[in-house]
């Protein structure tokens, strides 16, 4: 489920976790690391009433402990909102690169 919204410069997007440990550890810093990338500010919720964190803090996404199963809120303000929310939300989409095999 993908939920995408804009207003302005200030867009919201919302996705399932798929990972099968959900937000850990290399997922949280892959997120914060392209979260990083954009200017606009980038926040994080579990619900779309909030509360709300910075997307773009590893120590407050790795504490957000958010399991499979849950849907991530995105909301960001900014001239490239829109980008950072599509690539959010792709990075979410792809498992966090992580949806391989051990081999």
């Amino acid at each position: 489920m993908t939920s995408v919204g804009t207003t302005g410069n200030a867009a919201t997007a919302s996705i399932l976790i798929a990972h099968e440990v959900g937000l850990h550890a290399r997922p949280s810093v892959k997120l914060t690391k392209l979260a990083k990338t954009f200017a606009s500010k980038i926040e994080l919720s579990l619900s779309d009433a909030g509360p709300w964190i910075d997307a773009k803090s590893i120590v407050k996404v790795m504490a957000f402990k958010a399991a499979k199963g849950t849907t991530l809120h995105f909301r960001a303000d900014g001239d490239d909102s829109q980008a950072a929310l599509a690539a959010l939300v792709d990075l979410v989409r792809r498992d966090f690169d992580e949806g391989h095999g051990d081999g």
